[in-house]
């Protein structure tokens, strides 16, 4: 489990590819972005894989518990836009990789620098 507060999505995947020495592979399309913050992005230049998400976080479990885990966050109020997204791979050791929405296939890098500055 990883908090998203600090580097969003991209980041905390990273974390976890590099400290477990694995792929992950997630699918743009299955990623939950409320329209406003992706509309809002698309104006400011932002990647929203890499702004702070306060209040939600990312869990990685085993393929065969992963609907399970699924049932028990969509149970409770705010856990209802809860998602599989991806799935963690063998291949491509310690790298995020995303299928676009065009299926296309690019890394999701760490990010470097601060995207958007925290104000608190």
């Amino acid at each position: 489990m990883r908090d998203l507060t600090r580097g969003g999505l991209a980041s905390a995947l990273n974390e976890i590819a590099l400290g477990a020495n694995l792929g992950i592979h997630i699918d743009e399309s299955l990623i939950p972005v409320k329209e406003d913050l992706q509309g809002a992005c698309e104006i400011l230049g932002f990647d929203p894989l890499y702004v702070a998400n306060e209040g939600r976080f990312v869990v990685i479990l085993p393929e065969q518990e992963s609907q399970k885990g699924l049932e028990i966050m969509r149970s409770h109020s705010l856990g209802k836009d809860a998602g599989l997204i991806g799935k963690v791979t063998d291949e491509n050791s310690s790298l995020v990789t995303m299928q676009s929405k065009i299926g296309a296939t690019r890394v999701v890098d760490m990010l470097s620098g601060q995207q958007l500055p925290r104000i608190c």
